[in-house]
Order: C-alpha cells, then structure tokens, then sequence
C-alpha cells in the first residue's frame, strides 16, 4: 500500500487511510501466515527414518519436520521459537479453529487476538476445540481484546472441564520464581507463580516492611517504590528479622499482656533464636545462599567510579549502580582473562579456562539471530570441527570451541548444517537450503552464496575477513 503525500490529506481522508493501512497491515500479517503454512506443507514428511517430526500445532493438526524449521527462521530474520510459535498458531487456526480463521482472512479482526486464542486452547482435543471456535469467531471483530480473550477462557473451561481439572493439577506442580529482563534502565521484574494463600502472605509482609521504612523516608515516600524496597529485604532474612523486632508494636500494652509463649509457638524456636544470637555476621549473610555474577568493567570505570559495565544476563549498567547489585554481598574477585592467550587441550572435556575465553570471544549463543540471554550454564560448548580420538593434538579449546543452547547444538550435529569459525567471536552458518548467515559482533546477517563459500572453503587455521570488495587474510596459529 502506497500512501499519498500525508501533509495534502483532509481531515476525513487522513481517517480513511488510517482504516486502509490498518487492513493492509492485519492482511500482510496473514500472509506470512499463509507462507508459514505452505512451508508446513513441504515439510510434512520424513526425508529418512532418523529424520525427527514434531508438532508445533495441537490435536488434529500435521506434523512437521524439525530440521525444517530453522531455515525458514532464518529467512524471517527471527529465531527459531519465534518462528515455531506463528506456524503452530497458523496450524491451528486453519485446522482447529476454521471460523476464527475466516475473519482473520477477511482482515476483520487483529491476528494477534486470534493467535492468543489458539494458544488458549492448544490443548483442547480437536473433537472439543469447535466449542471454542463458534463462541470466538462471533465475538473477536467486534468486541475488545480482553472481551475476546475472557470468552475463550471460558470456552476452553466449558469444552473439556475434566481436562481443565488435570491441567491446573500439572500446572500446579510448575510453579516457579523468575527473574524477567533487565529494562533500559537497569530495573528488573521478579515473576512468581505460587499458591494464592503464599502470594497473600508474601504480599501482607511486603506491606508491614513498607510501613517501617516509610518512617524514615522523607514524607513518607511513594508507596510502590517502598513496596519494592521491601521486597529486597526478603532476600536478607537476618537483617529483616531484626528490622521486624526493633519496630515490633505489641497490640497491647506490655502490662496487660500474660508473659508466656503463645501455644502455637514451640521450643526449636526460641532455639532458633538462640543459633541466631550467636552467629557471626558472615555466617549470617550465608544464609541468603551464594550466587555467581559476571561484571565486565575497566580498571578506569572502577577508579574513576563512573562509567559503564556490563553485567551477564542483565546487560549494561552504570558502575555506580553495582552497589545496588553487590553491597549485600561478600564478594570474591576473579583474574582478568586474557582473551589472547587460546588454551588448547587434548581433551574431549572443554576446560573452565576455554569455555570462558570462548564465551567472552562469541558473547552468548552463536546460532543465526539467536538473542544474547542465555547464561554460560545454559550452554554446551561445540567442538565446531567434530573432535576425532584419533586426531591431533590441541583440538580442544577457545579456537575450535562454539557456545550452543542443546536444541541448537542437536541441529548442528544432525540436521545437515555446515558451520565454521571465522576468527575471534565470528561463525559462519550454512543451512541445508544453503541460506549463509554471518554471526559477529554486528549480530546476524545473510551473505552471498560466493562470499560464504570463500570463508567457508578456507584452508584450516585460515580466516577471511570480506569488507568493501576486499579479501582480508588471517592466519591462526
């Protein structure tokens, strides 16, 4: 859709257009859908017998092979999950969800909305699904996104009870506390599933805490950023007894009330005080339990205290904020290490030393548009050219060492990618329908069939650096 100049356009007409691009953009969106769907269709049968299928969509939908699905990830510049997600939600429209479907197709209503109704009931039997289906695509081109989505809760609750039943039972046993992603600012979201009774006492000692700093916060300070406050107070369980005890305001006066421990309260508790009062103050910070974090940062920033770091799994961050995140804590400083020096080990095992250099070299996961925010734990480290027994000598460490998440890994290994290191923190993918992606510090872009096949034809221990029609020539030793 091609826009007239905007500046010319009247009141009405401006509306007008606004209607169009919306539809011109609800509509775009289904056909990627229908792209997405058609690669489902070429795919839908093992190439071999080792050939793994898998099933993004739900009941009644067709299966799709795994090694497939990378490729057209990549085309789509997104990862693979990303990607997965708009198949399995398209699948399940078109084959479980026909009616919804229909309106997503005329440009009636936000594919997004209909989407999230797919995953709502994904896990619905197809014989049940329809249910949901009827009472949707009456209401999603007409009513809000929240209307919608209420209606197909229910739906999904109506449709199968018993089912419903069983999956809260499940749901119930992944329960979990999380950290969400790091803001532009440096703040993050702490994300719990817990139980409703847990979630009211939690939420009740948040509140008392509040009350007690907010005396000695200037006018009382705002209620949800002392609430925050308080909340990182749990995570010093010494100390926040104490602030409790020394604000403690007995709800009688002292005299009317009978000196003897309530009923409830048992003797390991007064035993557990005692322990208490005899710790030590490191003893004491131990009990928070002991975490690993990565602070990269110049000798600079640290004496000038001002600066930037950057923090793993959080991301960049003001050196004066690290008090935030560390003067809680005993600290234990590591070496610097040198990425120069490339460790080389005749071991199948990758050493500490090596995964770390490797790390530091690839800056996370070195698949094609995969993002930044997987931890070095999450990780296996690739031997890029299969390690063989019988080889030489050294074939272990940072020169030959690839970080992959283990799907990523597994596609590697069994899905017919070829894959090179380039250089200091470069790889080089080329997937079976011989789409080539570049992966470095600029992240992840597509390269010409001629300019791929210079890099990857390479003799070993040499690195080709293209830039400006010229050929760059690196020799690692």
């Amino acid at each position: 859709m091609i826009l007239p100049d905007v500046d010319e356009l009247s009141p009405g007409a401006l509306l007008q257009s606004a209607s169009r691009a919306l539809r011109a953009r609800r509509l775009a969106e289904v056909d990627e859908m229908h792209l997405a769907a058609q690669w489902a269709v070429l795919h839908g049968h093992r190439v071999d017998e080792h050939d793994p299928m898998v099933r993004p969509g739900g009941d009644g939908t067709p299966p799709v092979r795994e090694f497939a699905l990378p490729d057209l990830a990549i085309a789509r510049d997104t990862h693979v999950a990303t990607t997965r997600a708009l198949l399995a939600d398209t699948l399940d429209l078109q084959h479980r969800l026909p009616r919804t479907w229909a309106v997503v197709l005329s440009g009636g209503c936000e594919p997004w909305v209909a989407r999230r109704v797919a995953v709502l009931s994904r896990a619905l039997p197809v014989e049940t699904v329809g249910i949901v289906d009827a009472s949707v695509a009456r209401a999603i081109a007409g009513h809000a996104p929240s209307t919608v989505l209420e209606i197909a809760r229910a739906k999904t609750i109506e449709a199968d009870p018993e089912g419903f039943a069983m999956r809260r039972e499940i749901e119930r046993r992944r329960r979990y506390v999380a950290l969400g992603k790091v803001d532009e600012l440096g703040f993050r979201h702490v994300i719990a599933r817990v139980n409703a009774g847990d979630a009211a006492w939690v939420d009740a000692l948040v509140d008392r805490v509040a009350d007690v700093l907010a005396a000695s916060h200037p006018e009382g300070g705002n209620r949800d950023e002392l609430r925050a406050e308080a909340f990182g107070w749990l995570a010093r369980p010494a100390e926040l007894l104490k602030l409790l005890l020394d604000h403690h305001v007995p709800a009688e006066p002292a005299q009317a009330v009978e000196e003897s421990r309530p009923a409830w309260a048992p003797d390991h508790l007064l035993r557990t005080v005692e322990r208490l009062a005899t710790m030590s103050t490191r003893q004491l910070a131990a009990l928070r339990g002991r975490g690993q974090v990565f602070v990269h940062v110049t000798d600079t920033s640290l004496l000038r205290q001002a600066g930037l770091a950057r923090v793993e799994g959080l991301g960049p961050a003001l050196v004066q904020a690290l008090r935030e995140l560390l003067g809680h804590a005993d600290v234990r400083l590591t070496p610097v290490l040198d990425t120069a020096v490339r460790p080389r080990s005749d071991q199948y095992e990758h050493p500490e030393t090596s995964k770390d250099i490797a790390w530091l070299l690839s800056g996370g996961d070195v698949f094609p548009f995969s993002p930044r925010t997987a931890t070095r734990d999450r990780v296996d480290f690739d031997h890029v050219e299969p390690y063989d027994p019988a080889g030489p000598p050294g074939q272990t460490g940072p020169h030959n060492s690839g970080p992959l998440r283990r799907t990523h890994h597994r596609w590697k290994t069994h899905g017919g990618f070829r894959y090179r290191s380039c250089g200091r923190g470069r790889a080089l993918w080329q997937t079976p329908f011989g789409t080539c992606v570049l992966v470095d510090e600029h992240g992840s872009r597509r390269l010409p069939m001629e300019e791929a096949e210079l890099m990857l034809g390479a003799p070993p221990g040499v690195d080709v650096y293209l830039s400006n029609a010229e050929i760059d020539i690196g020799v690692y030793r």
